[in-house]
């Protein structure tokens, strides 16, 4: 059985991680700003995907094994920056592209970016490890007891980030109809992928 007191504290905890602006706050800000709401919406779901992908490694036990290997989640981090970076090359073309009149990025890509953004940012298992076995109560199945708390994890970073990858969305709809607004909104998004990628070298280096 599933012990469902721990609820409240649990997403007030959870309320408190996701609140302050971090690096998936920031990029469903870029997404809507580059591609719009339907944008932020296939790349929020990707990004579900991606931490759904973390909460089964916890439950299966795999995350004990990364927290011991602290080299191995650097090197994705390292990733996770470089791609990135590759994001905000390919938004500088985009929004080259925008002056000239072609077309953006295809419909499918921004869940698979999404998908990729979150698995290279492996911090979330580590944070999966740290708080789910603190709310394990009175459960007579932990793994399962802990399924259930990531599943509540990313359905409320599913919402939250998406509203806020929507909202953002709003002012690409409002202004894209300029093609010079269309690429200063890229410009704008590819320096968000720089300043995250940035911070995440740095803080690896600083490690």
């Amino acid at each position: 059985m599933v012990d469902l007191a721990v609820l409240p504290s649990y997403v007030a905890v959870i309320m408190l991680f996701l609140a302050p602006p971090g690096p998936d706050m920031a990029y469903m800000l870029a997404v809507g700003l580059e591609g719009g709401r339907l944008s932020a919406l296939r790349a929020i779901l990707g990004i579900g995907t991606g931490m759904s992908f973390y909460v089964a490694a916890v439950v299966a036990g795999m995350g004990e094994i990364a927290r011991s290997h602290p080299s191995v989640l650097d090197a994705v981090r390292m990733l996770g920056a470089a791609y990135l970076l590759w994001l905000a090359y390919v938004t500088m073309r985009s929004a080259r592209r925008a002056i000239n009149g072609h077309g953006g990025i295809a419909p499918g890509r921004w869940y698979t970016r999404g998908v990729l953004v979150s698995l290279t940012n492996p911090k979330i298992i580590l944070f999966y490890l740290a708080v789910l076995p603190q709310f394990m109560g009175s459960a007579d199945d932990p793994e399962f007891q802990m399924a259930v708390l990531g599943a509540i994890n990313v359905l409320m970073e599913v919402v939250l980030y998406g509203c806020i990858g929507v909202l953002s969305g709003f002012f690409h709809a409002r202004l894209v109809g300029s093609t010079k607004v269309t690429a200063v909104l890229n410009y704008a998004a590819c320096t968000v992928y720089i300043v995250l990628a940035t911070a995440i070298i740095i803080e690896i280096l600083l490690a």
